[in-house]
């Protein structure tokens, strides 16, 4: 019985040898299938198979081998669901293992990965498997030659995970890039990835692997734009795909276009020029987008690129020209058209052609500009113009790309004549758009090099001038000319020192005696163009030498008496010194010069304003008041800030000495009626001079040593809590502070912080000086936040302290604004102050939870200052910052919205109108309340909040759809009240707010 039974199972195993053995030395194909029959039938097992494969998976003939492993293959294929997990994984070892085998036996092993990657096994492992071997066995894998890449064909064959697809087209790219054989498999390759040309794939909701469109477009280009020889099966296929009627696939078709020009040659493009010009010229013609013709216009740029670099063998034919030459036969007409229909995107054909090297924008330029030049004259009226010239324009900056060697070569010698007589035609005509295309074309002639003449160049000085006196309407012109002369200038000193400076200097003489007669300038007078041109052509540092004296020899006047000076008229001299300062500090040495030069000036002239009169002059005094001190300090900020080091601390010897021991023997013209001693019982407006003092030292670099710092400290924290001059007191504490932040750590920083500290303790006590001690304590405060100071979380809660006080609780709360803002002055990162990155955030963590305990705590009267600084905090707060906290703090935000002060519910506003936009979600719970105040807000009687009000009511409607429409007539006929309001800029915001809620809920919106 037992050897029957023993006869019974070897007889099916026997069968199983017979047929591996017909399949593998028989060399017949009808086992396989028999084989993988009998294995979904259950008479043999997977394992049974690879038994029966033994000897010919071990046979020392790769033949043989491949045989075997492609029998097991397969019955894989079509019996890939009995397998079990275990079984994959031994399975999956083992064809690992076989990819370093012969390069026979690769196809069949890659077959058999593909039927172990169906559902039941992650396809996505199978491809990390040959990525991992082509980055680890690479020389195996190319010893291999066309067969690897054959096999991976069939792998990849019929492939649509989009996570799959990534990981394909990336190991494509590798094929190429890594120069593995391609063999006779090019076409093929090609058509297994192309086929998913153009990629047309929208993510699921929720997709755990996040992929997108675009990854998948950008990976597929990589592929296609990889090699020349795609070309003759991609070229027609992109042409298809531009000639169709879909955008998606043009803009891709395009694209893909640009990406391929980058490797291809002459020789790829050579049959395919007329039929890819004809497709781009159709697309920037006929279009209705945009991005097809920008598109459109970068494919054709990047063909001419491509054919412009190619180098050729002597007998080659050059297909640069003949592709010029069709551009312009197709182009050419359209320009001299009378209805000017197709000029701009033939213009912008011929200017993306002309862009790609020197030899196609010679052709070209050579070619159009004849024709430009005839029409301009042609045509009479303005806009006509306008257009011949901007196009002109266009092709004139085309021409600042290249570098000639020899100048006679550069094609625009030959119509140089020309062009200056258009141009100076424009400047002349009345149009005020064709004097702003002249004045551009103007200022791109002249970046030409040895171009103009020096004809040419006074002519172009004399119409600069004419154009910086224009009328108010003409504002446009007179900015455009002002930027136009600096540019100039710095490519021209000579003519601007010889024609223009001379001009402005009569100009500003002129002004000076009608100031004098006491005609009072107006904001357009030509006494301002004067000293807005002066500082507009300070850009050279020859020219600096002769405008920076004309500027203070004006400021003298004014405090020697001899004109009838309002403030703005020394705020205007001053903002025009500031811009020389700023022109100057890109070049040390003129930044050292307008140093050494306007500034013992400037603190002369203030020095001599501050000094003591027998008879009390208001011409001089005019020096003094906080506006003119304010410019001022602009001035000397700027003009120290780029100092070297080295330079700064030569000023600084003398400057610290003048404020402190009243050494004025650096000042020009230094005779004085008396001391000057700002801080030894000087004078009122000798202790507001200390402004000028922190302009400087607070802008020095901070490894400058400051003599006297320890008396200097001390007189500046004296002066910070007296009474009798708010400006001085507050000018003192900003400059100890911003002393204090740049202070390296150690004793002296301890010594002067504790001194502080006593002085804030002591002054903030009943007396006088409260609010100075306050100001001192605020700005103390925001120096060691910025600078991460372990005292800024003591002070800080002193100043929390602060907001319950019925006397200082109100500028407690706004002084959060000031130490969450950026200053202008001082604590600024130009002036070289220590401002630790995320200075802010780190605030917020610290010290919002201890104000929204504060508003809890407090007195119903005090509430609002909480409200307030809150308010101020969480307003200049990066949104990524607020907005996980946004569901804790919002209903404290519309709580300040009902606070009566205009200041906490502009700052509210503002802080709200980005979150409705960013957290619609978290704000739609809320809608009911936010509708209600806004609306009550657009009646407010502050304008701005007013304004802001508004666009909280138009960025409402970002909210979901469905939340909003129960509230739609309510507000539309609410919002019908501010269409009427006095202030256009609030009616202006009505209509725009008005309009989107009776949109919302329409189809499309």
């Amino acid at each position: 019985m037992a050897a029957a039974a023993a006869l019974e199972a070897a007889a099916p195993t026997d069968a199983l040898w017979g047929l591996v053995h017909d399949f593998v030395m028989g060399q017949q194909e009808g086992p396989a299938d028999q084989v993988a029959a009998d294995v979904k039938s259950g008479n043999y097992t997977v394992l049974q198979v690879v038994e029966a494969l033994g000897s010919s998976l071990e046979n020392p003939e790769p033949r043989t081998r491949a045989r075997g492993i492609q029998l097991l293959s397969q019955v894989l294929l079509q019996c890939h669901s009995l397998l079990l997990e275990k079984e994959v994984v031994h399975l999956i070892l083992f064809y690992e293992n076989r990819l370093k085998d012969h390069h026979l036996v690769i196809p069949s092993v890659l077959q058999g990965l593909k039927a172990l990657s169906l559902p039941q096994v992650d396809r996505h492992t199978v491809y990390n498997i040959i990525t991992n071997f082509m980055r680890t066995r690479e020389e195996e894998l190319k010893g291999l030659g066309a067969d690897f890449t054959f096999g991976f064909i069939q792998v990849m064959d019929g492939e649509k995970d989009p996570r799959n697809l990534l990981v394909a087209f990336r190991i494509v790219h590798d094929l190429i890039s890594r120069d593995y054989s391609l063999g006779p498999f090019v076409e093929e390759l090609f058509e297994v990835t192309s086929c998913y040309f153009p990629i047309d794939f929208t993510p699921p909701p929720n997709d755990p692997y996040g992929i997108q469109r675009e990854d998948l477009i950008l990976s597929l280009r990589s592929v296609l734009a990889s090699t020349p020889r795609f070309a003759e099966f991609l070229l027609p296929l992109l042409i298809e795909k531009v000639d169709s009627e879909i955008l998606s696939a043009k803009l891709d078709s395009l694209q893909t276009l640009n990406a391929c020009c980058a490797v291809y040659r002459q020789k790829e493009l050579k049959d395919f020029l007329p039929s890819l010009w004809a497709s781009i010229r159709r697309e920037v013609f006929q279009t209705a987008s945009e991005r097809v013709e920008a598109e459109g216009l970068a494919a054709l740029h990047s063909l001419t690129v491509c054919l412009s670099r190619s180098v050729l063998s002597a007998d080659a034919e050059d297909l640069l020209d003949s592709f010029l030459s069709n551009i312009l036969q197709d182009c050419k007409h359209h320009l001299c058209e009378p209805d000017m229909k197709l000029v701009w995107p033939s213009a912008k054909l011929l200017q993306a052609a002309a862009g790609a090297s020197a030899r196609a924008c010679d052709y070209i330029t050579s070619n159009v500009l004849p024709l430009l030049l005839e029409q301009f004259h042609k045509h009479s009226q303005s806009s006509q113009r306008r257009t011949i010239l901007e196009m002109l324009l266009g092709f004139l900056k085309l021409q600042q790309k290249w570098s000639y060697e020899d100048k006679d070569q550069r094609p625009l010698n030959g119509f140089k004549d020309q062009l200056c007589s258009l141009v100076f035609m424009a400047l002349t005509g009345p149009s005020t758009q064709l004097q702003l295309v002249g004045i551009h074309t103007l200022t791109v002639l002249g970046a030409q090099p040895d171009l103009l003449s020096s004809e040419d160049l006074e002519l172009a000085v004399g119409h600069l001038y004419r154009l910086n006196f224009l009328e108010e309407d003409s504002q446009s012109c007179r900015v455009a000319a002002l930027e136009a002369s600096g540019t100039l200038a710095a490519l021209y000193p000579v003519a601007f020192s010889s024609h223009l400076v001379p001009k402005l200097a009569e100009e500003l003489r002129v002004g000076e005696s009608d100031l004098t007669r006491g005609d009072g300038p107006t904001q357009c007078s030509r006494h301002l163009c004067c000293l807005q041109a002066l500082s507009a052509i300070s850009t050279h540092p020859s020219i600096v030498r002769e405008t920076l004296p004309l500027l203070l020899q004006h400021l003298c006047q004014v405090n020697k008496g001899n004109m009838v000076a309002r403030s703005s008229d020394v705020i205007a001299v001053c903002q025009s010194l500031k811009q020389v300062a700023e022109k100057c500090q890109q070049d040390p040495d003129c930044c050292w010069y307008f140093h050494q030069t306007a500034i013992p000036c400037l603190l002369a002239l203030a020095v001599q304003a501050s000094m003591p009169e027998k008879e009390p002059s208001v011409l001089r005094k005019v020096l003094l008041e906080d506006e003119v001190l304010a410019a001022m300090v602009s001035v000397i900020g700027t003009a120290t800030t780029h100092l070297s080091p080295e330079l700064a601390a030569q000023s600084v010897t003398h400057i610290v000495p003048l404020f402190l021991d009243g050494n004025v023997s650096f000042l020009p013209e230094n005779s004085f009626p008396s001391r000057f001693q700002p801080f030894q019982d000087g004078s009122s407006g000798q202790r507001r001079l200390v402004a000028l003092l922190m302009a400087f030292v607070c802008s020095l670099p901070r490894n400058v040593e400051i003599p006297q710092l320890n008396q200097l400290m001390r007189e500046l924290l004296e002066l910070s809590c007296c009474h009798s001059c708010p400006f001085s007191s507050t000018a003192a504490a900003k400059c100890f502070a911003g002393l204090l932040n740049k202070h390296p750590a150690g004793q002296q920083l301890d010594e002067f912080l504790q001194l502080a500290v006593d002085k804030v303790e002591a002054g903030l006590g009943s007396g006088p000086c409260r609010s100075q001690a306050f100001t001192l304590l605020l700005w103390v405060t925001k120096a060691l936040v910025l600078r991460y100071h372990p005292l800024s979380s003591c002070l800080t809660t002193q100043l929390m302290g602060l907001l319950s006080d019925p006397e200082l609780g109100p500028a407690a709360a706004d002084g959060f604004s000031l130490l969450m803002s950026d200053c202008t002055d001082v604590l600024t990162r130009a002036g070289h102050a220590e401002v630790r990155i995320m200075f802010r955030q780190r605030f917020f963590t610290d010290n919002v939870p201890a104000l929204v305990q504060g508003f809890h705590a407090a007195p119903q009267g005090v509430k609002p200052n909480y409200l307030k600084g809150l308010s101020h905090v969480l307003n200049r707060l990066p949104k990524p910052v607020l907005l996980p906290e946004l569901p804790t703090l919002l209903s404290l935000l519309l709580e300040a919205l009902s606070c009566p002060d205009c200041v906490v519910q502009l700052s509210t506003l503002s802080c709200l109108q980005p979150l409705l936009l960013e957290a619609p979600q978290v704000m739609s719970l809320h809608v009911d309340t936010l509708v209600t105040k806004f609306l009550n807000l657009t009646s407010s009687p502050s304008m701005a909040v007013r304004i802001a009000a508004l666009q909280c009511m138009h960025a409402l409607t970002r909210l979901p759809t469905p939340v909003l429409l129960p509230y739609k007539p309510q507000v539309i006929r609410a919002l019908a009240k501010p269409l009427d309001d006095k202030k256009r800029l609030v009616r202006k915001e009505a209509v725009s707010a008005r309009g989107e809620w009776f949109l919302l809920g329409s189809p499309g919106s």
